[in-house]
């Protein structure tokens, strides 16, 4: 399972790492041509905006990966004071909760919105919108995968504190 987390991590922060010198070179390429050349690229701005869009849902779902994210720490220290079972139970609703929200959310609405937006054209590229709304259900789809992985090390975890606390 960990090489299943860090290919997919990896993978996510490659696509990242690009991205985002993609749009520092988009970025510059906006400022020269509307103030120095006082022609603005319409083209740049928009792959802008979508390049920003796919980092930000593939970088969330990195993110989640690695438990990094904003965590509510007033509710969770208070709950995870009283017991190890309290903790584990928070932990794996947490998980639930949130691959729930990847599952309907994140997934089948954005394949939904996906599908709607096939007909619309981006104005300045000529692509259908779907392509830019597939981030969603991609996010999602990683997001799921994380929280499987997330599932799978509380379990081991929740068997190894059984052995400790059998052992003594």
């Amino acid at each position: 399972m960990n090489k299943l987390r860090n290919m997919l991590n990896k993978v996510i922060e490659v696509i990242c790492m690009t991205l985002l010198a993609f749009m520092v070179v988009l970025g510059t390429w906006q400022i020269i041509t509307r103030y120095v050349l006082n022609n603005p690229s319409t083209v740049s701005e928009d792959l802008l905006i979508y390049s920003f869009v796919w980092m930000a849902l593939l970088g969330s779902s990195y993110v989640f990966g690695k438990k990094d994210h904003m965590t509510m720490v007033f509710f969770r220290q208070k709950l995870e004071s009283k017991s190890p079972s309290v903790k584990m139970i928070l932990n794996i609703t947490t998980e639930l909760v949130v691959m729930a929200f990847s599952a309907l959310v994140l997934v089948l609405g954005g394949v939904q919105i996906s599908m709607l937006a096939m007909g619309q054209v981006s104005p300045a590229l000529g692509i259908p919108m779907g392509y830019i709304y597939l981030a969603l259900p991609l996010s999602g789809i990683m997001t799921i995968i994380y929280n499987i992985l997330n599932l799978v090390d509380l379990k081991k975890e929740s068997i190894s504190s059984k052995k400790v606390v059998n052992n003594n």
